[in-house]
């Protein structure tokens, strides 16, 4: 079983920056694709950024393409999340996912992922 917490997350000024992290604890989470989703007020819960077992590839949804940064620390066996030039739109509960699937692909599907955290508030004001 693996259990996600992140962290990191609050409110800043639009423009500004923020770096969640997600620490995974129970087993290693070396060898799952991870990703990072996002939920705000009274919508559904949608894909952020995704990242491949070993690192080696990302994807992102389009709204983020060229801000935010997925990345991950193996020997910490956590995943981040940096955000840059935010917006108001970008105001939700970020939330880590790792797939549970050895070596296999990343995904920008919610049902791809097996193990979810709590999540991290990030509120952006105008």
């Amino acid at each position: 079983q693996v259990q996600l917490v992140e962290s990191g997350g609050g409110l800043v000024q639009a423009g500004g920056s923020l770096r969640l992290s997600c620490e995974a604890s129970g087993r290693s989470v070396r060898d799952f694709p991870m990703a990072w989703f996002r939920q705000a007020p009274g919508k559904e819960r949608e894909f952020v950024a995704a990242i491949t077992w070993d690192g080696s590839s990302t994807v992102y949804t389009d709204a983020v393409k060229g801000r935010f940064i997925i990345s991950r620390d193996d020997a910490k066996n956590t995943v981040y999340l940096q955000l840059n030039r935010l917006v108001p739109e970008d105001t939700a509960v970020y939330l880590c996912a790792a797939s549970g699937k050895f070596w296999g692909p990343m995904s920008k599907g919610i049902h791809d992922y097996t193990f979810w955290g709590q999540g991290t508030q990030v509120t952006v004001s105008s």
